[in-house]
């Protein structure tokens, strides 16, 4: 990687809060962090600055048609991201959140559009990952939630597999070392009933429909991709 971003070797289970909080200063200043998920280097960004969404998909080459999920530190701020919140998604959060799983919301007015691409929906995630889940409380606002690689590459489980225009973009990378290896976060939009996956992962079909009926399959006009595990 022939980036000049700073790389900072972390403890994926106890990351140092002073690196934390020089990473969540970078985003704050709309700067571009690439921090450990579970299994897969994410991109973070403060998803509520236009510039700074706009920097995410520059680096990755991602078309400005694929909107982008953010992450929250807490669930007590669903409702400033949200502008729904039905039932079934409560049960899917009271029972998987924190964790693997990435809910489609409407989204609440005034999120960037580049954001949502025009899509007047968001996935939102509460991370369970100990330094996914500490860099969202010390940046104090959410965070995009894409992957750290070029649009339709292979996501980067190691600092060295991360794709080189977004090393080079990036201002900080917290390197927490070879993650372990599984599927990425499944996504269901709870915007329609049932809720439908649009992507199977870390949580399974039979355990939703252990849960609540589920379908399998997009809702019309809704696209989210890219997404950290």
């Amino acid at each position: 990687m022939r980036g000049k971003a700073r790389i900072c070797r972390i403890s994926a289970r106890f990351p140092d809060p002073a690196v934390l909080e020089e990473a969540a200063g970078w985003i704050r200043r709309g700067g571009l962090v690439v921090f450990p998920t579970r299994s897969l280097y994410g991109l973070g960004a403060d998803a509520l600055n236009p510039d700074a969404v706009n920097r995410v998909f520059s680096a990755k080459n991602r078309p400005p048609k694929n909107p982008v999920s953010i992450l929250i530190s807490s669930r007590d701020l669903l409702e400033n991201f949200a502008a729904e919140i039905s039932d079934a998604a409560c049960k899917v959060m009271d029972q998987f959140w924190p964790g693997g799983i990435t809910l489609v919301f409407r989204a609440a007015p005034g999120l960037p559009e580049n954001l949502t691409a025009n899509t007047d929906t968001i996935g939102i995630r509460l991370p369970a990952h100990p330094a996914a889940a500490a860099l969202v409380r010390a940046a104090g606002i959410p965070v995009t939630a894409t992957s750290a690689n070029i649009s339709n590459a292979p996501g980067a489980g190691r600092v060295s597999e991360i794709s080189d225009p977004v090393a080079r973009a990036a201002h900080m990378i917290l390197d927490a070392g070879a993650l372990a290896p599984g599927s990425g976060s499944t996504i269901l939009d709870v915007t329609c009933d049932p809720p439908a996956i649009l992507r199977q992962g870390a949580v399974s079909e039979a355990q939703l429909q252990d849960l609540l009926p589920v379908s399998v399959g997009p809702n019309p006009g809704t696209q989210i991709k890219g997404v950290t595990s």
